[in-house]
């Protein structure tokens, strides 16, 4: 089988979904399987006739015919936010998007007293918040690693008086420590969790071993590798690991390391949702991106020119990739400049993971970075591909599975191979 990895080498909103989207739209995919993340997820997918959906836990595959999700125990599972973005994609013309739906039962579950905690510790932050989702993502999390014989699971859903007594225990422990928290009764969360396990098929692990032998999967990570819980630039990262690492430990279990092409997707212009290290930033761009707005919790979405240092780094820490995807031509002639190093170093050091005080000392090192600029090159993808070490494979040029092109290296006559049919 023909399975690829979709990874985010930046901070996010590169534009895996879409490139998800081309994957399954050029070639038969059987599933899409999420491998990280929950419902903060936010893949924007529009298609040529004007559909669009923000993909945030069902894979973004979903609008082509007969492509299933799988969510694996990787992923934290909001089954309220679920059965919402169900709602779109039904008056976006998809019923079908639960009936192609397997969820791990070993998946944790996202509630409404994790989204209260999450925001409760978020505001108290005050001027040094991490510019969190505000989702109960991180949060669920952390409750599992200190609780994982009690933390609520998807499985849980199909035993009623087990997920009273789980929640009941969630929210009494995280009020007990923040205070009263923002969130419904137990009883009145109950019938939607126990709905979600009667409407959506609930596997055990070894589900998707079958899953990959039945045909072609695509593995879409959510944010980016420049957030990773251990390699990225602590505190302002996601409490998930964004790199390969868990799509191949899926493939391992499976018996099939290995087997899977790895995609690293970056844009022309890096861009981050919120406070932290951005390098290259620069407030006189005039851009905007519609689809990442200023919010609440992230607050501004910010721009900056081609960080070839920060991606770099990130290529380091997720093992290399097979081929990049690099987004966002369109913007390419909007005053963008390239980054290849900044004054004192052209390549941030990549140690073993796990050493949050070191990642935190990286943090101050590039808060106080600055930038060496090239000129914006002619040829973005071949400018991409030198400056990184891998080549570009795939570029887009707008938000449809239209605008992508694959890339014909010179002197081949043919686009590269990245992906088989």
């Amino acid at each position: 089988m023909n399975h690829v990895m979709v990874v985010d080498l930046g901070y996010g909103d590169a534009g895996k979904g879409t490139v998800v989207d081309w994957l399954c739209a050029t070639r038969p995919v059987h599933t899409v399987v999420r491998f990280n993340g929950g419902a903060q997820a936010a893949h924007n997918v529009v298609l040529a006739d004007g559909r669009q959906h923000t993909f945030a836990q069902f894979g973004a595959g979903t609008f082509r015919p007969g492509v299933r999700t799988h969510l694996s125990r990787h992923v934290v599972v909001d089954p309220l936010a679920l059965a919402a973005e169900a709602d779109h994609l039904t008056s976006v013309g998809v019923p079908d998007a639960l009936d192609r739906l397997t969820v791990d039962g070993e998946a944790l579950l996202a509630t409404p007293y994790h989204r209260a905690a999450n925001r409760a510790r978020e505001l108290a932050r005050g001027a040094d918040r991490h510019g969190s989702c505000g989702l109960g993502v991180g949060e669920a999390v952390a409750y599992g690693l200190a609780h994982p014989d009690e933390a609520p699971r998807v499985a849980d859903c199909h035993d009623p008086e087990l997920l009273r007594h789980r929640l009941t225990r969630l929210r009494d422990r995280l009020a007990a420590e923040l205070g009263p928290l923002d969130a419904p009764p137990v009883s009145d969360c109950l019938p939607a969790f126990t709905g979600f396990a009667d409407r959506v098929a609930v596997v055990d692990r070894s589900h998707l071993a079958g899953v990959l032998r039945a045909g072609t999967c695509v593995f879409e990570g959510a944010q980016g590798v420049l957030l990773d819980e251990w390699h990225g630039f602590h505190p302002y990262t996601t409490w998930s690991t964004t790199t390969f690492a868990n799509a191949e430990a899926l493939l391992a279990e499976a018996g099939l390391a290995g087997t899977a092409r790895r995609l690293g997707v970056l844009r022309t212009v890096t861009t981050r949702h919120g406070p932290g290290p951005l390098v290259t930033e620069d407030r006189t761009l005039a851009l905007t991106d519609p689809r990442n707005p200023t919010n609440a919790w992230q607050g501004r979405f910010r721009f900056g020119h081609f960080d070839a240092v920060a991606h770099r780094y990130a290529l380091d820490v997720a093992g290399g990739v097979d081929g990049l995807v690099l987004t966002h031509l369109d913007l390419a002639d909007r005053g963008l400049r390239f980054c290849r190093r900044y004054e004192t170093v052209d390549r941030l050091p990549a140690g073993p993971p796990g050493d949050l005080d070191r990642q935190a000392a990286l943090t101050a090192r590039l808060l106080a970075a600055r930038p060496v600029y090239d000129t914006a090159p002619v040829d973005w993808a071949a400018a991409v591909g030198d400056a990184l070490g891998a080549p570009v494979v795939l570029t887009s040029h707008g938000p449809t599975a239209e605008d992508k092109r694959p890339v014909t290296p010179a002197g081949t006559g043919r686009p590269a191979v990245a992906v088989g049919r």
